[in-house]
């Protein structure tokens, strides 16, 4: 009986004790989830990361920071104040030939991140273009000389090489198109010379322009970016590079949290090419402008999407496929065209030679055309326009070559604009004297008498969409007609 009993008084602790330590090691457990920087979360933002650390500890050691030197020379002679002939020149090559300028070296800094094992590197090309010595310093302190593979001015892309005495790490290329504003986002870099720092914020903004060229497509960002972050990556929380640290908006010349990043999926559209040395670029042969409200309403458009062509090149590629000034282009090469800034890029990434499908709307109808992409050679000219209406404010006569002359224009035929009233629809709507009106409602007038026949039928609220030339380009411009 005793026997029994002290069994069960033993059974009892066992299980007692058991117990305790499971509590101990939960509590334990949950005590240290709590406290752990990685376990931000809250019903808003369950995935918001509270520590980048790991993230930051994998990518360092594939992100380099680039010295670059240029040589500036100097002219070895003291400049004399009375030019060449100075009577005083013999005076001063005698006693200040010493402080004449002498070559000296021009260092830049940069960034960049590694994307192979065999040492290639992106960056900027503004962060090695017209050098004399590139050095590349990685996370261990080693360096290395390197040499630029191939450059590209228009997108501020550059590829360089180190040779490595050992494999390096790349970082992986993410996909910049299923980015998100407010997604969060990761800068490495080298500001100021500083070395690799981190810095975090999220996706501002996508798709900017900020007049860098015909090939602006920014990624904005608040993550802090300064001198010498440019050619550094922008990670996604993944780890991925999604875009390439280009440019910061700043009044003061440092970081106050607008930063522009280039698009990973430009880079490397652009990669193979770079690896070649150069980079050749599809040509269509446009001119295009953005579609405005008032243009989708003449043009009889569904929406504001396409690129509107404004004027086609002669003997060019969309010339020879059919396509036509007026069109709009909604679809190349089974790529959709939202905006008109879409457009240059895409057929820039196209290979030359091969023949593509581009879909436009003509006067409400979609049509389809096969175009041989050509290439590149130039920046062609940019586009302008005009309008005209004597019940609008600017006077319109049949060009001759007297007036021509008058007027400073190469051409000796069609309608002029030669007097545009001060605050006038005309003027509002950016006429100017001299732009030549070449069509109103995509409609040729023959003559002054036709012009304004066609100008009578418009009533007040119209729009009138107008084609114009001025200095060797066209573009259509919308005028709306107040009286």
């Amino acid at each position: 009986m005793n026997h029994k009993h002290t069994n069960k008084k033993y059974l009892k602790l066992v299980v007692w004790t058991f117990f305790c330590l499971i509590a101990g090691f939960l509590a334990a457990s949950l005590t240290g989830l709590l406290s752990a920087p990685d376990a931000q979360t809250s019903p808003v933002m369950p995935a918001a990361p509270g520590s980048f650390s790991q993230l930051a500890k994998k990518a360092s050691p594939s992100v380099v920071n680039i010295s670059a030197v240029k040589v500036i020379k100097g002219r070895g002679r003291i400049p004399l104040p009375f030019g060449p002939n100075d009577p005083f020149k013999d005076f001063f090559e005698r006693f200040f030939r010493d402080q004449a300028p002498k070559n000296f070296r021009q260092q830049s800094l940069g960034t960049g991140f590694i994307i192979d094992k065999d040492g290639f590197i992106l960056t900027n090309n503004h962060v090695v273009e017209k050098t004399d010595e590139i050095k590349v310093k990685l996370a261990d302190e080693s360096e290395y000389n390197a040499k630029i593979v191939g450059r590209d001015p228009k997108t501020d892309l550059a590829l360089i090489r180190i040779k490595p005495d050992r494999p390096l790490i790349p970082l992986p290329l993410g996909d910049s198109d299923r980015l998100e504003v407010g997604d969060w986002v990761i800068a490495i870099g080298n500001p100021f010379g500083l070395g690799n720092t981190v810095t975090a914020g999220i996706v501002s903004a996508k798709y900017r322009q900020i007049g860098a060229g015909s090939y602006d497509n920014f990624i904005q960002t608040d993550a802090s970016i300064n001198p010498g972050n440019s050619g550094g990556p922008l990670l996604n929380t993944s780890g991925e590079v999604i875009g390439i640290n280009s440019a910061i908006f700043s009044r003061s010349g440092g970081s106050i949290g607008i930063g522009f990043a280039i698009p990973i999926n430009m880079a490397r559209d652009l990669l193979p090419q770079l690896k070649k040395g150069k980079v050749v670029r599809g040509w269509l042969g446009v001119m295009i402008q953005k579609i405005t409200a008032e243009l989708k309403d003449k043009l009889r458009l569904a929406n504001e999407n396409g690129a509107l062509i404004a004027d086609v090149t002669a003997g060019g590629p969309a010339e020879k496929a059919g396509i036509k000034r007026g069109d709009v282009i909604i679809s190349f090469d089974g790529r959709e065209i939202k905006e008109m800034k879409d457009l240059p890029f895409i057929v820039g990434s196209t290979q030359v030679g091969k023949t593509v499908v581009v879909e436009a709307i003509r006067k409400g109808r979609k049509m389809s055309f096969r175009v041989k992409i050509g290439e590149l050679k130039e920046e062609k000219g940019a586009r302008k326009a005009a309008e005209t209406k004597p019940r609008l404010g600017m006077t319109v006569k049949e060009l001759t070559p007297q007036l021509a002359r008058n007027l400073g224009l190469s051409e000796t035929s069609g309608l002029v604009v030669i007097q545009v009233e001060s605050n006038s629809p005309a003027q509002v709507a950016g006429i100017r004297q001299g732009d030549i009106i070449l069509e109103i409602d995509q409609a040729p007038p023959k003559d002054i008498e036709q012009f304004y026949k066609k100008i009578q039928e418009y009533k007040k609220g119209d729009t009138v969409l107008l084609l114009i030339k001025r200095g060797g380009s066209t573009l259509y411009l919308t005028l709306k007609v107040l009286e």
